[in-house]
C-alpha cells in the first residue's frame, strides 16, 4: 500500500500537474485510482469511451491500433512516469487506440468527472494537456528536421568536431555531426524516421556492440548498460524522431551511424543522470561505435532492417493473393472470352483470369523470401574495410551471437569480411525481385483496365469501384484510378533498380559510397508497393463486379469459339463456320444451330464453365 507521501513524489513528476500547488496534490491523492494490469489485461480499447486518464506507475502498456485488413499495429510502449488518454479532457470522441499491459503494471486513474468537480485543478491540467496533445500530434504529423523544436526552450549546449564548434539546442537528442548532415543533406525530404524498421536495427546493432564490448572488458558496465537500455527504448517506439538525416546522403552512411551514435549517447547520458552533450562520461565516438565503423555498422543495420522490412511486404501481398483467390471463386461460373495479342482465343471463366493473377503473385513469396535470405549475411567486426582494426579479434563472433539474441534471425558473418565490405550484391539480388513483383502488379493493373474499357466501347467485362470522378470535361467519365497509381508506382520501383544497379556498379576499392542512394531505393520501393497493394486490394480488387451476361454473349458471338468446338466437329467444318461468320457477321453460336450441327442443348452443354476448365 501506498504512502500519500510516495504518491505525492510519484504525481509530482507527472507533466500533468505541474503548476500545482499543494493543496491542489492533496486533493488529487486523495481521489486518484489504483489500478493493477496482469499481462496482456486492456486499460482501454478502441472506440471505447474515454474515462479517465492513465498514469503509469510500474511495468509497461503498449499502444495499439487496427489496421484496415484487422491486423494490430504496435505505436509505442509507455512505462513509468508516461500517461496515456489525456485527450479525455479535450473531446468526447471514443479512444482512437487501444492499451494493453506487456507485463504486470501499476497506473493510477484520475477519471474525467473528477476535473468535472474542480475547476482550478482542471484548468491548470487542461493547459498542460493541450501542450501535450499539440506536442504529440506534431511530432507524429510531421517527420522533419525540427521534429524536436516543440521542446525547445531557447537553451543550447556547445559542441565540437573535426570542423570546429556549434551551438546545439539543449533538446535535441542528436549533436553537432547530425546538425552538419541535415544543413549538408536537403535532398529527399525523406528522413531516416520515416522507416522505423531502419530506427530499430541501427538500436540493434548499437546494444549487440555494447553489450559485447561489455562482456570483453573493453566498455564500462555503466556506460555499456545506460546504451543499452537507450537501445531499448528506442526499440520501444521512442525518440525515432531525432533520427533526422535524409536518407540520400553522401558519405557512405556515415551521417547515420552518427546520428544513431549521438542520439543513444545523449539518451544514456541522461540515464546516468548527466546532461546531454557531457560525452565524457558517454562518448557517441569512443563508446557507442566502440569496435565499430560505418562501413560495417550501418550495412548490417541496413540488412536487418530490409530483412524484416520483407516479412512486411510479403503480409501486404498475402492479402492481396487471398483477396485474389475469393474474386476466382466468386467467378467460377462466369464465362468469356480468352484472349491472345489482343484476339479472341479460347473460352474461359472470368474465375480462371483471377485465379491465375493469385498464382502469379503467390510465386513472388518464394522469390522475395529466398533473396531476402541474402541479408543474414553480415560483416559486423570487419571496421573501416574488412580488416578489423580496432576492434578485438573476438569481437565478431561475440557481436554476433548478441545480434542473433537481440534480433531473433539466424545472422551469419561473412567469410571474408574485406569481400563483404566492398559487395552489394545481396541488395542486387533483393532489388531484382522487387522489380520482378511490381511488374507482375503491373502486368494484372494492365488487364483490369482492359477487362473494364468502356463502358460501351470498351471489353466491360468487369466493373471496377467507382472511385471519383474521371475528367473535368466530360460528365459521367470514370477512370480505372487504383490500377494506374499502382502502374506507376511499379514504373518508379524499375527505376529504382536501376539506381541500385548503376549504384552498385560504382563501388571502388574497397567500400562501395553509394549505399545510402540504394538503401533509399529499396526503403522507396518496398513502402510504395506496400501502399499500393493495400490500395490495389481494398480500392479495387475486392468491389470488383463481373457483366456476367455481356461475357456470355461475347463468347457467343465470337469467331473463336470455333476453338472449343474442334474435337466435335472437326477442323474442316469449323473452318468453314469461322469464314462464313466472318463474311456474313453471324455468330458462330447460331450458325452451328441453324446448320442442325449440334442441338442447342449440345452446344450449351460444350460452353459449360466446366468444359471450359480443362485441366490435366
Amino acid at each position: 500500500m501506498l504512502t500519500k507521501a510516495e504518491i505525492f513524489q510519484f504525481i509530482n513528476k507527472i507533466e500533468l500537474f505541474f503548476g500545482c500547488e499543494q493543496e491542489e496534490f492533496d486533493v488529487l491523492i486523495d481521489h486518484i485510482q489504483k489500478k493493477t494490469l496482469a499481462p496482456g489485461d486492456m486499460l482501454f480499447i478502441e472506440g471505447t469511451a474515454r474515462k479517465g486518464i492513465f498514469f503509469i506507475y510500474t511495468g509497461e502498456v503498449e499502444l495499439v491500433k487496427k489496421t484496415r485488413s484487422g491486423e494490430e499495429m504496435h505505436l509505442a510502449v509507455f512505462s513509468k512516469y508516461d500517461f496515456l488518454g489525456e485527450g479525455s479532457l479535450m473531446e468526447d470522441s471514443p479512444h482512437s487506440t487501444s492499451a494493453r499491459a506487456l507485463k504486470e503494471t501499476k497506473v493510477f486513474v484520475m477519471e474525467t468527472e473528477f476535473f468535472n468537480r474542480h475547476a482550478t485543478i482542471a484548468v491548470k491540467v487542461l493547459s498542460r494537456t493541450a501542450n501535450v496533445i499539440s506536442r504529440r500530434m506534431r511530432q507524429t504529423a510531421t517527420r522533419v528536421v525540427n521534429s524536436a523544436a516543440q521542446y525547445e526552450s531557447g537553451r543550447t549546449r556547445s559542441e565540437h568536431d573535426l570542423l570546429g564548434d556549434r551551438q546545439v539546442p539543449h533538446e535535441y537528442y542528436y549533436g553537432i555531426q547530425t546538425m552538419r548532415a541535415v544543413e549538408n543533406f536537403n535532398i529527399s525530404g525523406v528522413p531516416l524516421n520515416f522507416f522505423p524498421h531502419l530506427v530499430n536495427a541501427l538500436a540493434m546493432v548499437k546494444m549487440g556492440a555494447a553489450k559485447a564490448n561489455r562482456q570483453l572488458g573493453h566498455l564500462e558496465k555503466p556506460i555499456a548498460d545506460a546504451i543499452v537500455q537507450a537501445c531499448r527504448e528506442i526499440l520501444n517506439a521512442r525518440y525515432h524522431s531525432y533520427f533526422v538525416v535524409d536518407m540520400i546522403q553522401g558519405g557512405a552512411g556515415t551521417s547515420t551511424n552518427m546520428n544513431a551514435n549521438e542520439v543513444i549517447a545523449n539518451m544514456a547520458l541522461e540515464i546516468m543522470g548527466y546532461e546531454k552533450g557531457n560525452y565524457k562520461y558517454c562518448h557517441p565516438n569512443n563508446h557507442v561505435n566502440l569496435s565499430q565503423s560505418t562501413n560495417d555498422a550501418y550495412p548490417s543495420a541496413v540488412k536487418i532492417a530490409l530483412f524484416n522490412s520483407n516479412k512486411d511486404l510479403i503480409k501486404v501481398l498475402g492479402r492481396l493473393i487471398d483477396a485474389l483467390k475469393v474474386k476466382a471463386r466468386e467467378f467460377a461460373r462466369v464465362l468469356k472470352m480468352g484472349r491472345t495479342q489482343l484476339q479472341d482465343a479460347v473460352p474461359m471463366t472470368l474465375g480462371q483470369t483471377f485465379e491465375a493473377w493469385g498464382v502469379t503473385l503467390k510465386e513472388e513469396i518464394q522469390r522475395l523470401e529466398e533473396n531476402a535470405q541474402l541479408f543474414l549475411e553480415i560483416n559486423m567486426g570487419a571496421t573501416a574495410i574488412g580488416t578489423g582494426i580496432n576492434a578485438d579479434p573476438r569481437y565478431s563472433n561475440i557481436v554476433l551471437a548478441y545480434l542473433q539474441e537481440i534480433t531473433g534471425l539466424d545472422l551469419k558473418l561473412a567469410e571474408n569480411l574485406v569481400e563483404a565490405t566492398q559487395d552489394t550484391g545481396a541488395f542486387v539480388m533483393y532489388s531484382s525481385a522487387v522489380k520482378r513483383l511490381a511488374i507482375k502488379l503491373s502486368k494484372i493493373c494492365n488487364d483490369l483496365r482492359l477487362l473494364s474499357s468502356g463502358p460501351r466501347a470498351g471489353l466491360n467485362e468487369i466493373n471496377l469501384p467507382a472511385m471519383q470522378p474521371g475528367s473535368s470535361i466530360m460528365p459521367g467519365k470514370v477512370n480505372p484510378v487504383i490500377p494506374e497509381v499502382v502502374n506507376q508506382i511499379a514504373y518508379k520501383v524499375i527505376g529504382n533498380d536501376l539506381t541500385v544497379t548503376l549504384a552498385s556498379e560504382a563501388g571502388q576499392l574497397e567500400l562501395n559510397v553509394m549505399e545510402p542512394v540504394i538503401v533509399q531505393s529499396l526503403f522507396e520501393s518496398m513502402e510504395m508497393l506496400k501502399n499500393g497493394m493495400d490500395t490495389l486490394n481494398f480500392r479495387c480488387i475486392e468491389g470488383i463486379s463481373a457483366n456476367e451476361a455481356h461475357c456470355r454473349a461475347q463468347v457467343e458471338n465470337s469467331i473463336g469459339l470455333v476453338t472449343a468446338l474442334n474435337p466435335v466437329l472437326g477442323y474442316e467444318i469449323c473452318t468453314q463456320l469461322a469464314r462464313e461468320a466472318l463474311e456474313t457477321g453471324g455468330s458462330v453460336y447460331q450458325l452451328v444451330l441453324a446448320k442442325e450441327l449440334l442441338s442447342r442443348e449440345e452446344l450449351d452443354k460444350l460452353l459449360s464453365p466446366e468444359n471450359m476448365i480443362q485441366r490435366p
